[in-house]
């Protein structure tokens, strides 16, 4: 299989939509609708995890929804620093907090039948309030307007359920976020203990 022919069908700030003609494995040509991120080299999500076992989310809302969403603290990197100082900076300005010990969580394609972005995601450990001068430099985009809850790691999916239930979407992509952030906040609290 092959991409013959790519052709930009509409471009903005953020986004280009693309009609793709491609071969298949019977040789047939075939056409695909997508869509691109431009002016931007990646996108990150960071996991954030207080020192007390909480999960930090954030309460926004989205336009192309016309309705709040539940998410993790997320953005493009539109100023090509490594994605790690993207999830650090959009955790200050997305939530007021900083860490100090971020690590790699996971990589993919978000909506593969649709677009070509890639998600880089981060656990932010140990998430605590960012120092006055940190959260000054780092400042929430004015077209934000963000809620934040800190959450029990127990309780999320409950917590999840009362924001569905009062009128909120929840990105469906924290379900899995949450059970991988919690293997890994598993093992480490296994691997400490038999430190001990």
């Amino acid at each position: 299989m092959e991409i013959v022919q790519r052709t930009i069908a509409w471009e903005g700030r953020f986004i280009r939509c693309v009609l793709l003609t491609y071969r298949d494995t019977a040789g047939e040509l075939r056409s695909w609708e997508a869509v691109e991120r431009v002016n931007c080299n990646g996108i990150v999500v960071v996991i954030p995890v207080t020192t007390r076992g909480e999960f930090i989310f954030i309460r926004q809302f989205r336009p192309v929804l016309n309705r709040h969403v539940i998410e993790f603290p997320a953005g493009l990197n539109d100023r090509d620093e490594r994605l790690q100082d993207v999830a650090l900076r959009e955790l200050v300005e997305e939530t007021g907090y900083t860490s100090e010990r971020i690590a790699l969580l996971a990589e993919g394609p978000v909506s593969s039948g649709l677009s070509t972005e890639i998600t880089t995601v981060y656990l932010a450990h140990d998430a605590r309030p960012a120092p006055a001068e940190l959260r000054a430099q780092f400042q929430p985009d004015e077209s934000e307007d963000i809620e934040v809850f800190l959450v029990p790691i127990e309780q999320a999916y409950e917590r999840l359920g009362a924001f569905t239930a009062a009128g909120d979407c929840i990105d469906l992509k924290m379900f899995g976020f949450i059970e991988r952030a919690k293997a890994v906040i598993s093992s480490r609290t296994l691997q400490c203990g038999t430190q001990d």
